[in-house]
């Protein structure tokens, strides 16, 4: 069984709040506009009634395409696209004694993603998806990282795919929670959101955090495992 990830939130107001999850957008190569989703929401009833809201995720790294509509950017608020295809992927290591899963092709009909291979080409810390031929004017694609948690997965952070494309990230392992209605799979602001959030910082090591949102409006963030 994989190792999870768990962010666990306290609700310190008189009423019931929203909350939704985000991570912090990968690092990608070239200078595209890089969208973020939520990747978790829930309605969260005050402690006083005994009520926490946990949220865990797998500490495994997810290479995912989604098909997506072909009229418009991303709007915030709405799905970032429909059908979703994922496969695990490793990031190059800073020293590499043998072949890391750092590679995968993306297909359009149907829509997929190859089983992850290895790569010479990929830059240290970063994984890789390469785009096929297809016409940008009739269908358009993200491709990014996708998390799997709460039964499914979601794609987290992403760019808009071109056509012959070399798409290489490096994963933030920082993840958000904040107050607010939006659906797992929706597009959302991260620089708005992140501004009054709770930041979860996981590269240090720790594997859970206990959030606290007070009956003041402030958050208190604490390592828990």
């Amino acid at each position: 069984m994989s190792t999870l990830y768990t962010i666990n939130v306290i609700n310190k107001m008189s009423t019931a709040q929203d909350f939704f999850f985000f991570q912090a957008p990968a690092v990608y190569s070239g200078d595209a506009t890089v969208y973020s989703n939520s990747i978790y929401s829930s309605l969260l009833a005050p402690s006083t009634q005994g009520a926490q809201l946990t949220f865990e995720f797998n500490q495994q790294y997810y290479a995912g395409v989604q098909t997506a509509d072909a009229s418009s950017v991303p709007t915030i608020g709405q799905a970032s696209g429909s059908t979703i295809a994922v496969q695990p992927i490793d990031l190059v290591p800073a020293t590499c004694d043998t072949a890391t899963n750092d590679l995968v092709t993306m297909n359009v009909s149907p829509l997929g993603l190859t089983p992850p291979s290895s790569n010479s080409g990929v830059v240290t810390c970063n994984c890789m998806i390469t785009t096929p031929t297809f016409d940008a004017n009739l269908a358009q694609y993200n491709a990014g990282l996708a998390i799997k948690s709460n039964g499914g997965y979601v794609l987290s952070n992403y760019i808009n795919a071109l056509p012959n494309q070399n798409i290489q990230c490096q994963p933030v392992v920082n993840f958000h929670v904040t107050t607010g209605s939006y659906a797992a799979g929706s597009v959302i602001d991260f620089a708005t959101a992140s501004t009054n959030s709770a930041l979860c910082d996981f590269s240090a090591g720790h594997l859970a955090f206990d959030v606290v949102y007070t009956a003041s409006g402030a958050w208190i963030v604490t390592p828990s495992a």
